[in-house]
């Protein structure tokens, strides 16, 4: 496995991820259990599909955020608030992913056919329209205005990041500071949501709960940047979804960013892949050999470690305890993902 260059800050992990996901296991399962409550309709469609989409698994990364956070606030997260507020945070994720394999015709999802090419686009649309809708619904049983306002402004902030991608499809002068404002708005927010609400609900101080926001902030953002990085680095199997494909689908990422950056000779080159959606004349290899040779690969690499290491420093102001250490372990899970 390839990593990156890692700095003192996060050189090796704290627990492992075994450890981190064991101590959150009888609440990560008490998730799923509230997802497939909260997916039950008697509506044939809705309940088959809902069920697809559970089965279809995932990490539940954001859940698993929100439980951590409310334990290192020093809440307790099997309480039922809690364990119906980090299933609304996978709810919502579903949702995006959902309407994103729409829109980038997306034929696969975790190894497995994506809700628009096994159901069809209209089924899909609507599905996603009534995940969003479910996770509000079953939030304001909470009761918590500052939880709501964070979850409408999460929400708005990924539909608005999704729309600034769309109007940037198919063009090779995308900025650094276009990408990233984009990622943060798709990624990093939920992320951040996910935290912060953590802390609410464990009821944390004004510190730690502005400790939290912006562990997950920099996290989503790191976790991004890794998975842009895949894409355009690994393969079908290790990735569970089609490899080299932003491309294809006409979005430029910091990889390619910072080659043309270096070589602005590659532009024809780029523009033809996005505009043929293939790489039959210009081949993965070709961008990946010029990536390596201009540093633009390890100058991503480390762009990603740099908000790895931010989000440890982010816990600063929260108690040790040993959620606070798997938080601060996952950092260092994300920047050693296979590259």
């Amino acid at each position: 496995m390839q990593t990156f260059g890692q700095t003192a800050a996060i050189e090796e992990p704290l627990l492992t991820a075994r450890r981190i996901f064991n101590l959150i296991a009888p609440e990560l399962a008490l998730v799923e259990e509230e997802f497939e409550r909260q997916a039950r309709s008697n509506i044939q469609v809705i309940a088959y599909i809902g069920d697809y989409l559970r089965a279809s698994g995932g990490k539940r990364v954001r859940p698993a955020l929100t439980l951590l956070s409310t334990c290192a606030a020093g809440g307790d997260a099997s309480r039922p608030n809690v364990v119906s507020i980090a299933t609304v945070m996978e709810f919502l994720h579903t949702a995006t992913l959902v309407h994103d394999d729409i829109i980038d015709n997306a034929e696969t999802r975790r190894n497995r056919p994506s809700i628009n090419s096994r159901f069809g686009n209209q089924t899909a649309v609507l599905m996603g329209d009534w995940l969003y809708m479910t996770a509000f619904e079953t939030s304001l049983q909470e009761r918590s205005l500052p939880v709501l306002d964070i979850l409408t402004a999460v929400t708005r902030k990924m539909t608005e990041g999704e729309l600034m991608q769309l109007t940037l499809i198919g063009r090779a002068d995308v900025s650094e500071e276009q990408y990233f404002d984009i990622l943060r708005r798709k990624t990093a927010f939920l992320f951040s949501a996910c935290c912060e609400i953590g802390a609410i609900l464990g009821k944390a101080s004004d510190a730690e709960q502005r400790g939290l926001r912006e562990y997950g902030m920099n996290l989503g953002t790191a976790f991004q940047l890794v998975d842009d990085l895949l894409d355009f680095t690994s393969d079908d199997d290790a990735l569970g979804k089609a490899a080299g494909v932003d491309l294809l689908e006409g979005k430029l990422t910091l990889p390619l960013i910072y080659l043309l950056e270096a070589e602005p000779g590659m532009m024809p080159s780029v523009l033809s892949v996005m505009r043929e959606g293939n790489y039959r004349e210009f081949s993965r290899d070709l961008f990946m050999r010029e990536a390596e040779k201009s540093g633009a690969i390890e100058r991503a690499r480390e762009r990603a470690a740099s908000y790895a290491e931010a989000a440890a420093r982010s816990l600063d102001q929260i108690k040790p305890s040993k959620h606070k250490d798997a938080l601060s372990s996952i950092p260092s899970y994300i920047l050693g993902r296979d590259m």
